[in-house]
């Protein structure tokens, strides 16, 4: 028999609670760290759908959102998001580089700001400035390098990877079903 079954059951329920607790305050801390654009990596040329989300950290509520677009990303339209006004900007081309969206967002609370965009047809790095305003006409600006207090959201544009058979969709899935059913059995009762 392996060492891991000889465990006593307190030390394994013990384990599994402490990389629960990790993981759910690495989540947290990420969920809200600042304004970030999803998803943080896509190909190139694909017309994806991004979403700016926007978390509310301050004691009052949010009331301007402004983001400027990549000059190599060609963004096409916008999901209405209720509750907010939409003005976009644009340049004397009348290509769309920005936007900004006003409305209330209360404190504890975040929302997500859907557009659809061109991606560039070059693998690259985007970066996505967003300046957020709060009702006392406090800014936070989530436009500095990465590692900095208040980053600009990036994405990483690839060149979409060849797959064999397809065989990647479905084996990061099984792979998870199977860790549960594991952690599941190492969990249960045993009989004498």
């Amino acid at each position: 028999m392996t060492a891991l079954f000889r465990r006593p059951r307190s030390v394994v329920v013990l384990r599994v609670a402490v990389v629960v607790a990790t993981l759910a305050l690495v989540v947290k801390s990420l969920a809200f760290a600042h304004a970030v654009v999803y998803p943080k990596a896509s190909t190139t040329g694909a017309f994806e759908r991004y979403a700016l989300r926007v978390p509310n950290e301050r004691k009052v509520p949010t009331t301007r959102v402004e983001i400027q677009f990549p000059p190599d990303v060609r963004v096409s339209s916008f999901e209405d998001v209720p509750g907010w006004e939409l003005q976009v900007t644009r340049d004397t081309a009348q290509r769309i580089i920005g936007a900004v969206w006003t409305g209330a967002l209360p404190p504890e609370r975040f929302v997500e700001f859907p557009f659809v965009a061109a991606n560039p047809k070059a693998p690259a790095e985007i970066h996505w400035p967003v300046i957020q305003t709060y009702a006392d006409g406090e800014r936070a600006e989530w436009t500095g390098p990465a590692g900095s207090k208040r980053p600009a959201s990036s994405t990483t544009i690839a060149a979409a990877a060849a797959t064999t058979g397809g065989s990647s969709q479905w084996m990061a899935p099984v792979a998870l079903a199977l860790a549960v059913v594991s952690l599941g059995l190492s969990l249960r009762p045993r009989k004498a």
